[in-house]
């Protein structure tokens, strides 16, 4: 089954055939993961066992992303440091009659909200999904507060599955990154009482008051900088790409709890020197467990924070290439069985990328079956090699029959191309397999 063979290896549904199923499965969606599940699946008996699947009792999506989260903490293992980036993000399946579904962020929106931890290295190779919650919110009834499970509880759960784990990766340093959404006190505080097994790394948003008087940041901005730290912003949001230059301000403070106990943090400013005219200035605020008494642990940690784009880019893929809001089932249950393995499908293509690029001379056969990066030189008309090629020259094929036109100048293909690509690299696969067996 190739690489869902090895990614659910331990995967464990109670039955032998259902663990069968879920890596078949696995494979067809990771093949096309921008058709739908019928346009997946090989035959009308292949897409009636897979809806059959994703309506067994005896399969749920926590059941199904154990395993790769297993698979995921072993690659963990093998880095000093590894960042577990949290954020939540809408799905939005207005107008689909599915049970169980709830308002998004207009009362009139139908659909619901994942809240995935999805772990990188600091140089950004994606190593899995460790934990994810989804949920729908409860409907208002009239004037009353909402009811329900207060969002903000989905940070503090994640950081303590993640801190759960730290026994067992003891060797590993688990920093827990999120954006101004996880600036919150009870994540801050419950660290504290586990004694921080895990690091955070959060964008702050709120300009605390100090217990000897005065705002947080005001404390911050008085003190010296550190130093300056100069990088590339890429372009985005309306925005042109630009060199940015920050000056870097580092103050350890104390910050008081609901209790008036006091305890320690580090508040990083970095703020933009001499923006372009008409630019609005990048500024980062972050709070942090860990000291950073030097210019060279503060930008370490920026470098940390900048690298939470990929979980971004992973919503991206899961929504764009996997059109995981484009899938048909009868409710939510069904729905988040079949976004565990979108999840991991998801996983795999950005770290695909990643790997292209930072390993280029990787054996493709790691990553690919032969038929599949065979296909990748036949379908560009290249002659095929007798030794097995490196995986950025497979994935630079792959990319081209998603629209990368490959000059010396376009650099290294996207996770769009490269999901388009494989499309129709399993088409072709699909056709030469079935051609052999005729013969």
């Amino acid at each position: 089954m190739g690489w869902a063979n090895a990614e659910f290896e331990t995967i464990d549904l109670g039955d032998q055939r259902l663990n069968q199923r879920a890596v078949l499965l696995a494979e067809r969606l990771g093949q096309k993961p921008g058709a739908s599940i019928p346009g997946a699946c090989e035959s009308w008996a292949e897409t009636a066992a897979a809806y059959r699947f994703l309506h067994n009792a005896q399969v749920g999506w926590e059941e199904v992303l154990t395993a790769h989260a297993r698979a995921s903490q072993a690659r963990m293992r093998e880095h000093a440091v590894v960042l577990c980036l949290q954020d939540t993000t809408e799905l939005d399946y207005n107008g689909r009659t599915m049970q169980g579904l709830g308002p998004l962020s207009y009362e009139a929106q139908r659909g619901m909200y994942l809240h995935p931890t999805y772990v990188v290295t600091p140089q950004r190779e994606p190593l899995g999904v460790i934990n994810a919650w989804s949920w729908a919110r409860a409907f208002k009834a009239g004037d009353e507060p909402r009811g329900g499970l207060l969002e903000s509880v989905r940070w503090v759960e994640s950081y303590e599955r993640i801190a759960e784990q730290a026994d067992e990766l003891a060797k590993t340093r688990q920093v827990c990154v999120g954006d101004r959404e996880s600036d919150i006190l009870a994540l801050l505080v419950r660290a504290h009482e586990l004694g921080y097994p895990a690091d955070y790394l959060v964008r702050c948003q709120h300009n605390r008051v100090l217990p000897e008087g005065g705002k947080l940041w005001d404390r911050v901005m008085a003190s010296a900088p550190l130093g300056h730290v100069r990088f590339e912003l890429p372009a985005g949001r309306g925005r042109k790409a630009r060199s940015v230059e920050q000056a870097v301000r580092v103050q350890r403070v104390a910050v008081p709890n609901k209790q008036g106990n006091p305890f320690e943090v580090t508040c990083l400013i970095a703020s933009e020197v001499n923006p372009p005219a008409g630019a609005k200035p990048v500024v980062w605020r972050l709070l942090t467990n860990r000291a950073a008494p030097t210019l060279e642990a503060a930008v370490e940690l920026i470098d940390w924070y900048r690298a939470r784009w990929e979980i971004e880019l992973f919503f991206l893929v899961l929504k764009e290439g996997c059109r995981v809001e484009q899938l048909q089932l009868a409710d939510t249950e069904r729905l988040q069985t079949a976004l565990a393995l979108y999840m991991v499908i998801a996983w795999r293509i950005n770290r695909l990328m990643r790997l292209g690029r930072t390993l280029p001379d990787l054996p493709a056969d790691l990553v690919f079956e032969p038929d599949e990066w065979r296909a990748a030189f036949i379908l560009n008309k290249k002659p095929i090699p007798r030794q097995v090629p490196p995986l950025n020259t497979v994935l630079r094929l792959i990319a081209q029959r998603g629209g990368f036109l490959a000059r010396k100048h376009d650099g290294e293909p996207g996770a769009k191309t490269i999901w388009l690509g494989l499309q129709e690299i399993a088409v072709f696969v699909e056709g030469a397999r079935y051609a052999r067996q005729l013969n």
